[in-house]
């Protein structure tokens, strides 16, 4: 009962949102865009400095990343960077290059040895991951601004005529 809720909240908090229709849908399409780029610990800095920089409305990129990137999406996104990640970079990514490197560092190899494995690890997992989410999220940052921008320009046509009625 209370994800229902909190599912009405946001909505109803996205709908209500003011401001220049173009704004809001440009702030939608970066927090989409945002969102689905698996940089987890970054995305609230980078959602502030690129609608600051585009002039775009910051809190509709903050709901619309919330709403694609939430604990029921993760995974799915994680997978799918990981899979489009692997056939448009060098590297390869997958459970049993991880599962090595984890075999090696129980095997304690030493300190400097350990932090060079983890390195070659993680600096190849980051491309993965960054090139996989970016061609991911492009074609739904997309399509997110141009419904966005539909949708907001049928939510200002409302109140006037609302306000013309009156």
């Amino acid at each position: 009962m209370k994800q229902k809720r909190n599912i009405r909240y946001f909505y109803l908090k996205f709908m209500r949102l003011k401001g220049d229709p173009h704004s809001l849908a440009l702030g939608t399409a970066i927090g989409v865009l945002l969102g689905i780029i698996p940089a987890m610990p970054l995305q609230t800095i980078l959602i502030v400095l690129v609608t600051f920089m585009t002039r775009s409305s910051t809190l509709a990129a903050m709901l619309s990343s919330f709403l694609v990137c939430n604990p029921l999406t993760y995974v799915p996104q994680y997978y799918l960077s990981t899979v489009i990640g692997n056939i448009f970079t060098p590297y390869e990514l997958n459970w049993i290059r991880i599962r090595e490197v984890l075999d090696i560092l129980l095997q304690y190899p030493g300190f400097y040895r350990s932090l060079e494995i983890l390195t070659d690890l993680g600096y190849e997992a980051v491309i993965v991951l960054l090139v996989g989410g970016t061609i991911l999220a492009i074609p739904f940052a997309l399509a997110s601004y141009f419904f966005a921008l539909r949708l907001f320009l049928q939510i200002r046509k409302k109140k006037r005529q609302k306000h013309v009625l009156d």
